[in-house]
């Protein structure tokens, strides 16, 4: 459904936005060993977070990524996903077609409306700091 990059993004955002309550800065080696995600790919990846205003970048001997523990309750997940790969999820076809809307739909296209349109009020209505707390209390994870 998404793309490896934006997996990497989620589970970054998430990895960092938990550290952040901790007063913690994180940097990109250990923010790719925990999302196993190779590093150069996960420092493209926060590069797109930084430049969207997800995270912040800290530069020098105590730098590292973070989040404004006050901003999570309003980075929702489509502020990350759009960061990454922009918004064509909510618009792209059930099948791939190239040329799939109301007037010429094709065989899934209702049903898969209305996933998308589910889908869509999920990420705008899930709060990373929702996320991170249910990660940071055990009720669920980011590694298996």
């Amino acid at each position: 459904m998404f793309s490896k990059a934006c997996e990497y993004g989620i589970k970054a955002s998430i990895f960092i936005a938990i550290n952040s309550f901790e007063g913690k800065r994180v940097s990109p080696k250990e923010i790719a060993k925990e999302i196993d995600s190779p590093q150069a790919f996960t420092a493209k990846i926060l590069q797109a977070l930084v430049k969207h205003n997800i995270v912040n970048s800290v530069k020098g001997a105590y730098g590292g990524f973070e989040i404004d523990k006050d901003k999570t309750a309003a980075i929702k997940l489509h502020h990350i996903v759009n960061a990454i790969d922009g918004d064509s999820i909510y618009n792209g076809c059930g099948l791939g077609l190239h040329e799939c809307n109301e007037a010429h739909p094709c065989p899934v296209h209702d049903k898969f409306k209305s996933i998308r349109d589910e889908l869509k009020f999920m990420l705008e209505n899930t709060s990373l700091q929702e996320l991170a707390l249910n990660i940071k209390s055990g009720i669920s994870f980011l590694k298996v």
